[in-house]
């Protein structure tokens, strides 16, 4: 299998973060997103809406989607378990996987996408206005986190999952979406110190 890689972009590099949690080697085949890669012939013959990134299996099947990426090698890997271990504990895990995706790297990625100059070319049209509105939605949004961290360890609970990884891409994005680290919310930076200092953070 083949794995098209967009780099330190959020997306790729989540999945790059769940496999180096895994202990799990992929071959990799970079696309230089800098230089619209993710918009060749080749990709967007594999995913048609030019996202990176993309697992090509053996039999050619494409799977695009950072988080179905995760469930295919936890499915066949369901050690450590990233994504809950029974019923209960899967659907807590995807409950608050969502809430950091849709809530929080959402926001992120939309004051980015649509406030730096970088991004002209790709989010047509780029409004600056919404961008600017999502700045405080992310740091809101963080807020409510705070809360939630003063009672475990971990997002989802009491042990690493792929909603930490989706939180902590988030927080390292707000830095290029230029969104002020939250100093205040101690909870928030305390949990942020934790996962960023694993070695797969630095995947």
């Amino acid at each position: 299998m083949k794995l098209y890689d967009g780099g330190r972009a959020p997306n790729p590099r989540r999945v790059s973060v769940f496999l180096a949690e895994k202990g799990i080697e992929v071959e990799r085949v970079p696309v230089d997103m800098g230089q619209l890669g993710h918009k060749s012939a080749e990709v967007t013959g594999l995913n048609p809406l030019q996202r990176l990134p993309v697992l090509v299996l053996d039999d050619g099947t494409a799977i695009a989607e950072s988080v179905a990426i995760c469930r295919y090698f936890e499915e066949l890997h369901p050690e450590p378990a990233l994504m809950g271990t029974d019923a209960r504990d899967k659907a807590i895990v995807e409950m608050w996987n969502r809430r950091m995706e849709l809530n929080f790297l959402a926001a992120v990625a939309n004051a980015f996408r649509h406030t730096h100059p970088a991004m002209k070319e790709w989010e047509v049209p780029q409004l600056a206005e919404w961008g600017e509105i999502n700045r405080p939605r992310a740091v809101t949004f963080l807020e409510l986190l705070d809360r939630e961290l003063a009672n475990r360890e971990f997002i989802a609970g009491d042990r690493f999952t792929i909603a930490d990884i989706t939180g902590m891409i988030g927080f390292d994005f707000m830095k290029p979406a230029r969104i002020e680290r939250p100093e205040h919310l101690s909870h928030v930076m305390r949990w942020y110190q934790a996962v960023s200092s694993r070695p797969s953070a630095k995947a």
